[in-house]
């Protein structure tokens, strides 16, 4: 029996969920309005399926953009599945939740980083980004991604 409930693995789970629900419901019904999805990944993640090529050129991470153009996206208990086009180039990815570094909605300035603070222990942190409204209009005028506030969930943790 666990002497401490372990919040950290927890909110993993958790948000691991908000993600996979988002994407189902972009499977049935598409990007909504101005929603669209940066997201990080480790491309060294054993379950990670890519192109050759792709690891090849973005060893160890890859951001991908799901906005315009996006196909076959199919969304699982632990991962999803989606064809990009990489300079007209058709791609098909997996991409497990557990590879996901960052999730970020910059439409509404929402964005989850996933770290791992202690790999053997299994232990991980998880942040919640949120940017100032005129910090992100600023940044909308120059086309530059926006700063975030960092909200650490470690200051939670024992």
């Amino acid at each position: 029996m666990n002497t401490t409930i372990d919040y950290g693995n927890l909110m993993h789970r958790a948000m691991r969920g908000l993600i996979q629900q988002v994407l189902n419901g972009i499977k049935k019904d598409g990007l909504p309005g101005q929603h669209h999805f940066f997201i990080t990944f480790d491309t060294m993640h054993p379950d990670v399926e890519i192109a050759d090529w792709l690891s090849d050129r973005y060893p160890g991470e890859m951001t991908v953009v799901i906005q315009h153009w996006f196909a076959d996206l199919d969304v699982t208990n632990d991962g999803f599945t989606i064809t990009l086009n990489f300079g007209d180039n058709p791609e098909t990815l997996y991409i497990p939740y557990d590879a996901i570094k960052t999730f970020v909605d910059p439409s509404v300035e929402f964005g989850l980083r996933f770290e791992s603070q202690d790999e053997e222990a299994g232990s991980t942190a998880l942040e919640v980004e949120e940017a100032p409204m005129d910090e992100m209009v600023e940044d909308e005028k120059d086309g530059m991604p926006h700063e975030a506030e960092v909200v650490s969930l470690d200051k939670f943790r024992k």
